[in-house]
């Protein structure tokens, strides 16, 4: 079930980096980015009260509290300096490198999380980022 999920996620994903290219032609990265974010927490909020989950707030430890924070800060400026990159360049080169975030996810889960190097992780790496050069060049 959770390729299902990937893979849907991979394909609003691409969806939402075309919608995106076309939304923001003539209006600041800055304020697309807030208005997307804006209709990202409307989502996610009905979706939490849809499913009755608001309840769970008060068993959220202050350590998850933290980085669910901190991973929130994160997504801000990704998103403020792709909505920038995208605006002045070209989808097909911006969208890649952005992509390449999976190639430096994978370093930080082997790093901070201590998760399993394996030569299939290693070589995926690789190929993702000679796929990436190839792509933007």
């Amino acid at each position: 079930m959770w390729f299902i999920y990937a893979l849907l996620s991979a394909v609003f994903a691409a969806s939402t980096s075309i919608l995106a290219k076309i939304g923001i032609e003539d209006i600041n990265s800055n304020l697309a980015t807030a208005i997307r974010t804006a209709v990202v927490l409307i989502m996610a909020w009905g979706i939490v009260f849809i499913t009755g989950t608001q309840f769970q707030i008060a068993n959220i430890t202050q350590k998850s509290w933290i980085f669910l924070i901190l991973s929130g800060i994160a997504t801000g400026l990704s998103w403020l300096f792709y909505y920038k990159a995208l605006q002045i360049g070209e989808a097909s080169k911006v969208i890649p490198i952005d992509k390449f975030s999976v190639v430096i996810a994978m370093v930080l889960a082997f790093v901070a999380l201590k998760e399993t190097v394996t030569v299939k992780s290693i070589l995926g790496g690789i190929l993702i980022t000679l796929g990436t050069f190839v792509m933007i060049l």
